[in-house]
């Protein structure tokens, strides 16, 4: 049996929330699963993770391979690198207290980098409800310029310039 980490969608029209589950492969997406593991919600900014670190740990230990979904909102919540860092334990690289000292600064650099992205965007939403009124120009006064000095004319400058248009005929 191939056990699957997926998402499980639930809302109404154009209103999705999802639980993450871990469910039997060839299972309706909708329909029996073995463990609900969590939420996943998108409409939010930023999107709303809630996640069992432990139970999904446990899963991903006994062969149940994410969809690529859940494979990122994994990688995002740190329980792929905390996989990463117990598999070097397993293999003798380090001790597991290590391992854990490098999951919390890992996750307290994760945590600080998250609360600044979600800060810039508090303050450009903040920005972009601010109304600034728009000062109005008043017109400033235009300067007349010296109007070029035209030629009088003349009424035989005018038969001049007829007599040199060739007539059409």
């Amino acid at each position: 049996m191939a056990v699957k980490m997926r998402l499980q969608r639930h809302g109404s029209k154009k209103r999705p929330f999802y639980f993450i589950v871990v469910a039997d492969g060839r299972a309706p997406r909708d329909g029996k699963f073995i463990q609900k593991i969590g939420t996943y919600n998108p409409l939010t900014v930023p999107a709303t993770i809630q996640l069992d670190r432990q139970k999904a740990l446990e899963w991903l230990n006994k062969g149940a391979q994410p969809t690529d979904t859940v494979h990122r909102i994994l990688s995002f919540k740190g329980v792929l690198y905390l996989k990463h860092l117990l598999r070097g334990v397993k293999l003798g690289l380090f001790d597991d207290a290590t391992a854990m000292e490098k999951f919390q600064t890992w996750y307290a650099a994760h945590e600080t980098k998250i609360a600044s992205t979600n800060d810039t965007h508090k303050k450009a939403e903040a920005a972009k409800k601010v109304y600034v009124p728009v000062a109005k120009k008043v017109a400033e006064p235009v300067e007349e310029e010296t109007a070029p000095v035209v030629e009088a004319t003349t009424e035989a400058s005018v038969e001049a310039s007829v007599e040199q248009t060739p007539a059409a005929e």
